[in-house]
């Protein structure tokens, strides 16, 4: 054989279109995705509270709204309520005056400071962003409170100069920006993206595992009925789903050791993952056969920018943003955030897996009902054949 005629077999051929089009696929997929960061990070939602009863508070809000670069900035709100939708990551950062700021400021209280809180358990751009923003409000609010500044400042109130001077002193050492840190993530880049890297494992085995399935479904048409194959497809990825996340848990706690009462709950929501990632990618491949394969690759590629670990969905280009309200990784990279490192529930986003699950398995069981045509079983074609015979002897 002939290198050229090597080079025209079914495999070469398919090993230079998929070495190709995963190419072209990753960068394509990836490139464009990244370049939100930090092109979009203007659209991150923040919350500006200002309690403060004096001048100062009103000034530094109307002053950090007109330059900050977010165009979500909320300022009808309470520090309560901030706080709230920060633990659900529905804002970035609040930044929140006291009611006894300007107090403070002018009596050289060393209480006196802006409290800056920061939401670790979440996309790690939006902490990363947040905490970079937050130093450099600090910086500016530094030198804005420096001893000629806030001596300036008290003159305007008709305090005399030299009890202005003193009091600049005092000021410009008082002012401290609190920064605040909820839901803290230990340290290292293997506790921040714990949540994703547990979903990814059994999303991509449970792709694998769906063409493995799928096609043992094809080739076992005539032993059974379509029904029973169906079924049997299912039983056979949950045995794998429990088998492979108690696995995948196990090793999770062996490098990173989260808390030891959240073993069972982890390994069932890695289940639960295995379950509802399978019938999803399992769509195209009933639907197409080997070629939802291929299909199912730029999705897997689309969903590891659109899962939430990276970036928030206010970042997010509109592909990504649409793709994360179907996906199944989404749901539960957030909801693993919420289980290892937050305060508040993972029901809503365990449920919305459920919900993706459930539809992704009504689809399938429409495809083999509808599209899969029913073939005659192996013991009804030997009877056929053992009646012709007869047929032809008598």
């Amino acid at each position: 054989m002939k290198f050229t005629q090597f080079l025209k077999t079914k495999g070469a051929i398919a090993a230079m279109f998929m070495g190709i089009f995963y190419a072209i696929a990753m960068l394509a997929i990836f490139l464009p995705g990244y370049s939100a960061i930090p092109g979009n990070v203007d659209k991150l939602p923040i919350a500006i509270v200002n309690d403060d009863a004096g001048e100062y508070g009103g000034k530094i809000a109307s002053q950090l709204e007109n330059n900050l670069p977010f165009k979500n900035i909320e300022t009808d709100i309470t520090n309560d309520k901030a706080l709230e939708d920060l633990e659900k990551n529905d804002l970035a950062l609040v930044i929140h005056i006291p009611e006894t700021f300007s107090t403070d400021l002018l009596k050289g209280e060393t209480s006196s400071s802006i409290d800056f809180t920061i939401n670790e358990a979440g996309a790690t751009t939006v902490s990363s962003t947040m905490k970079s923003v937050v130093t450099e409000i600090n910086n500016q609010l530094s030198a804005q409170f420096s001893q000629q500044t806030a001596q300036g400042v008290l003159m305007n109130f008709n305090i005399p100069q030299d009890q202005a001077a003193e009091l600049a002193k005092k000021i410009e050492s008082t002012y401290v920006g609190n920064v605040i840190t909820i839901n803290k993530i230990p340290a290292g880049m293997n506790n921040n993206m714990l949540p994703m890297f547990l979903t990814m494992a059994g999303y991509t085995g449970a792709m694998i595992g769906a063409m493995q399935l799928v096609s043992a479904f094809r080739d076992s048409r005539t032993k059974a009925s379509k029904k029973r194959l169906f079924t049997y497809v299912q039983l056979t990825a949950l045995v794998i789903a429990a088998v492979s996340s108690l696995a995948g848990t196990g090793i999770a706690y062996l490098i990173n050791g989260p808390s030891g009462s959240l073993f069972f709950s982890i390994a069932g929501q890695q289940i639960l993952n295995y379950m509802v990632c399978f019938n999803f990618t399992a769509v195209l491949v009933f639907l197409v056969g080997e070629g939802g394969m291929v299909l199912n690759l730029p999705i897997l590629l689309i969903q590891t920018l659109a899962n939430g670990a990276t970036m928030s969905r206010e970042m997010m280009y509109k592909l990504y943003e649409w793709m994360s309200h179907i996906s199944p990784m989404y749901y539960s990279v957030q909801g693993y955030y919420a289980k290892l490192y937050g305060s508040i529930s993972p029901s809503p986003f365990i449920w919305s897996m459920v919900a993706v699950g459930a539809i992704a398995m009504l689809i399938n069981i429409l495809i083999v009902a509808f599209i899969h045509k029913p073939m005659p079983l192996e013991t009804e074609k030997t009877m056929d054949k053992v009646q012709s015979v007869a047929e032809v002897t008598a």
